[in-house]
């Protein structure tokens, strides 16, 4: 008998939390599970589940083979997802969830060099700002931006982005130029709604830390929409260097007060740690690193 798969089996009734759910999920029939996992216990000398009629239940001795079991099983794919990818052999679909502004301003450019690289693999790419559940909604990985709650995920930081003040000249020549964070209090603001500190936005200026409370004329969920009243010279933006750094180059927006720096956010790749990593997700990950790693917006 395959201990591997006797294993795996097992595994896969404690997660399934039935034999019924262990053969859909391992397309085997019930029998066949029941047999596997009875074995199991033949071959151990020990009773690893309790059943009833209702339900399953984990002995003690159960629960301690199930941590080692899973521990094996994972470590069995990740050597075998190493080999695969370093071949040509990665396929399959990969489904992705990337932010709204950064997933067409940064990301969308580059899906195609991936396919293009990668023939066998297929991207099922959603865009959103709403926070997923990777796990309960099926995604093989997430683009996130920002400080990284403690998770039972896992991630790899592929590049970081800072927020930037600024305006268009035509407004700064109107208003006046801030020169110091008190000043932009008495401005127009453009503020995106979801940042963490609200009206308050925060600095670290020559002499540390400083707040301004900010009074917006314009609050939206958008980055793209603060950036464009910006270009039309409706008020003073806190966005991302990856989402102005074009216009500040070109002179469509000017930064201000370059002695007050904001906050600075890495962007992850984040993935669920209850999976291995499979040749086509590492691969991905492995290619958004080091395009965006060349990015002139990133961590400037």
């Amino acid at each position: 008998m395959d201990r591997f798969l006797e294993m795996k089996t097992f595994a896969a009734v404690v997660d399934a939390g039935s034999f019924v759910g262990a053969a859909d999920a391992l397309d085997m029939s019930k029998a066949a599970v029941s047999r596997y996992v009875a074995d199991l216990e033949v071959r151990l000398g020990v009773r690893l589940l309790h059943r009833t009629t209702r339900k399953l239940a984990l002995t003690e001795e159960g629960r301690a083979f199930h941590g080692r079991c899973k521990s094996l099983l994972s470590e069995l794919d990740e050597a075998e997802s190493e080999i695969t990818a370093h071949s040509a052999r990665a396929s399959g679909l990969v489904k992705v969830n990337v932010p709204v502004s950064f997933g067409i301003l940064q990301l969308a450019p580059l899906w195609s060099d991936f396919m293009a690289a990668n023939p066998k693999v297929t991207l099922d790419v959603t865009i959103s700002d709403r926070f997923v559940d990777l796990v309960e909604e099926g995604y093989d990985l997430a683009v996130r931006i920002g400080n990284l709650p403690s998770s039972t995920l896992v991630s790899r930081k592929l590049a970081s982005t800072r927020m930037v003040l600024c305006a268009s000249p035509a407004y700064l020549k109107k208003h006046g130029r801030p020169k110091y964070p008190a000043d932009i209090a008495a401005h127009a603001v453009l503020a995106y709604s979801l940042l963490a500190t609200g009206d308050q936005w925060e600095l670290e200026g020559p002499k540390g830390k400083v707040s301004v409370q900010v009074h917006p004329v314009l609050r939206t969920n958008n980055g793209d929409t603060c950036r464009a009243a910006a270009l039309k010279h409706q008020g003073i933006i806190l966005q991302p260097s990856f989402l102005v750094d074009a216009d500040l180059r070109s002179g469509a927006l000017v930064e201000f007060m370059p002695d007050y720096r904001s906050v600075e956010f890495g962007i992850y790749a984040v993935y669920p740690s209850r999976q291995f990593v499979s040749a086509k997700v590492r691969l991905l990950i492995e290619f958004l690193a080091k395009a965006l790693g060349k990015a002139k917006w990133c961590g400037d």
